[in-house]
């Protein structure tokens, strides 16, 4: 899997991805109601796997129709495994079997289509490296990888998009900073995207908006640990932990009890500014992608799909809570509001004024 989020790759998969969010905050912007963040950033990431990740050319109402059969799978695939009718196993089994069907159909009419393509995408690589190795990936290993590659880009990184959203709702001055940041680095003037600006380089030099990121990653880690087997008896506290022992390490309490975090309840992405640099004190202090050799492969990837999000929110649209209060948030089965997170997200012409939709252009004129 390492090819797939090589930097070569990355930077294939970049104006894909510019183009999908584009696309999806045109449509939260063209909405006349306030949207439901968590679920629109949800189908945002399942959209962005299928036609970046996957390069599947599978039309908008047949993808619609996929994501509900991946929520509901995704949904009932940590149910108890009681195989009982009306279950949620059983349905988290059908939906599974329903998904592998759409993902088979996709995968043999993009091995049959390869006209058109413009950029290798990760199923591409995948199937390129079984070659490479001498190994003829089979059918079931394509849709175990799809679904793996799919499963990996979506619950995570909604989560943070949608938390990146709430954190630029309650902190407006961080907002505009990023905005005067992308102005200095000649990628946003007169309140629109440069042509070719978004490169990979020019996104890597970033760093308020870097900053940003992690301070997003580090106050709202979507998921809360991982898992690891003991290699050797070592002892912590007093306590020794055998060789062979599954042990689980938490994030969370990590980023709140490390030292070098300074006020760690608050949202200050200038603690990883260049005069603080409080991530760079010690191994293990910050890892929202887990640590040691088993970090998340796709981090750079969740990362740059984070910046590319920020840079489009903060260049092209004006958003506003929907409701009177900020919504609490719970933990499980990832960091999320409880209710969504309510916005209403407005379009932005070239001069930064909001633009009407055509039932308020109408409305306007009749006054």
């Amino acid at each position: 899997f390492s090819k797939i989020f090589s930097h070569e790759a990355l930077e294939s998969y970049l104006p894909k991805i510019q183009l999908v969010i584009k696309d999806t905050l045109r449509a939260w912007s063209s909405n006349p109601e306030s949207i439901n963040v968590y679920h629109e950033t949800q189908k945002l990431t399942f959209r962005m796997a299928i036609r970046v990740l996957l390069g599947f050319r599978i039309p908008d109402e047949e993808l619609n129709r996929l994501f509900e059969v991946y929520q509901q799978f995704v949904e009932n695939v940590f149910s108890l495994p009681v195989d009982l009718p009306f279950s949620g196993y059983r349905r988290g089994i059908r939906a599974r079997e329903t998904l592998q069907k759409g993902l088979e159909k996709a995968i043999q009419e993009k091995l049959q289509n390869t006209q058109g393509k413009d950029y290798a995408d990760a199923l591409d690589i995948l199937i390129e490296s079984g070659k490479e190795h001498g190994k003829e990936l089979t059918m079931q290993e394509l849709k175990d990888g799809t679904l793996e590659l799919i499963f990996a880009a979506y619950a995570t990184t909604a989560s943070a998009s949608t938390s990146l959203i709430m954190q630029l709702l309650k902190h407006p001055r961080v907002l505009e900073k990023l905005r005067e940041e992308l102005r200095s680095k000649g990628i946003l003037h007169n309140g629109c995207i440069c042509e070719g600006s978004l490169r990979l380089e020019n996104i890597s030099s970033l760093h308020y908006l870097d900053c940003v990121i992690k301070e997003v990653l580090r106050l709202f880690t979507p998921i809360s640990g991982g898992y690891r087997t003991v290699l050797q008896t070592f002892e912590l506290d007093g306590f020794q932990i055998p060789k062979g022992w599954s042990v689980m390490y938490s994030i969370r309490d990590t980023h709140d009890t490390a030292p070098v975090f300074k006020d760690v309840d608050v949202f200050d992405p200038d603690r990883f500014g260049q005069g603080r640099s409080e991530d760079k004190d010690g191994r293990f202090h910050y890892l929202p992608f887990g640590g040691g050799v088993r970090t998340c492969l796709g981090k750079h990837l969740a990362k740059l799909f984070l910046k590319a999000l920020a840079i489009e929110l903060a260049s092209t649209s004006r958003f506003e809570l929907a409701t009177r209060t900020f919504p609490k948030i719970t933990l499980v089965p990832v960091v999320h509001p409880v209710d969504g997170l309510k916005v209403k997200f407005f379009g932005l012409d070239s001069n930064q004024n909001e633009i009407l939709t055509g039932t308020d252009a109408m409305l306007g004129a009749t006054v």
